[in-house]
């Protein structure tokens, strides 16, 4: 999760705010903040961050990545299902790739709606699956908890978006772009996968179904296993 890790690269940030108007209100939560570089970049943005994560570790690269760029920001300690702010506290709560993780995204996405301020964004980057492609979502969900036992599971757009509604936000942006994920090797290296869950999802990309192999571009490249994760950007607002 350092500099030279896949999320260093902030520009789906800026694409999905793009248009979008600004609340009045400044600060801002970054949950799961991982090695902090969404943190950062709102930080960079001119907000006043709150960093949180279930990992200290975590939390100690958000905060010396922070120091590295020349911002500063608060760090907390706490899951994302909740959250220890007050109703109205904040103007914007981000999530970037980490909601998959979460046990119960229900109530993350009601305790994201209750700490925004009227007029709040809530802005949610992830991993994706196809709405109404149930076999390709199973596929990749079998692949990802292998791959790494903390996966929770991949939401379709339609489902984050009726979650978000329930909770009282209005969808601005919701849609998936193609993001090529890199060759499997760097995937098992970063998670650590051990050696028997590796094999098993070479077994399951060996005897993929149509499905998956469509939805996820799953191909070979010069020797690598390669594919493309749905990215899900969706903004929402608490009117």
């Amino acid at each position: 999760y350092g500099k030279s890790h896949i999320l260093a690269d902030v520009s789906d940030l800026a694409a999905a705010l793009e248009g979008v108007a600004r609340p009045p209100d400044g600060r801002a939560l970054d949950v799961a903040t991982g090695g902090g570089h969404t943190a950062v970049w709102l930080a960079e943005q001119g907000w006043n961050v709150t960093a949180s994560d279930l990992s200290p570790a975590m939390l100690e690269r958000a905060a010396e990545l922070a120091v590295s760029k020349g911002v500063s920001l608060e760090t907390t300690l706490h899951e994302a299902e909740r959250l220890p702010y007050a109703d109205g506290t904040f103007g914007i709560v981000s999530c970037r790739v980490a909601a998959h993780h979460f046990s119960n995204p229900p109530a993350f996405v009601s305790e994201v709606a209750r700490v925004l301020c009227p007029g709040g964004l809530f802005l949610l980057i992830d991993g994706s699956v196809p709405d109404g492609d149930p076999v390709a979502a199973e596929w990749i969900h079998k692949v990802e908890k292998f791959r790494d036992p903390s996966h929770g599971r991949f939401l379709a757009p339609g489902e984050w978006s009726s979650l978000c509604q329930d909770a009282g936000l209005e969808i601005l942006k919701c849609g998936t772009t193609p993001f090529k994920q890199p060759d499997l090797t760097w995937y098992f290296e970063t998670a650590g996968t051990t050696e028997a869950n590796r094999n098993a999802v070479m077994n399951l990309i060996r005897s993929a179904p149509e499905q998956a192999v469509k939805a996820f571009g799953l191909a070979e490249e010069e020797g690598r296993i390669v594919w493309w994760w749905p990215r899900l950007s969706l903004v929402a607002r608490r009117s």
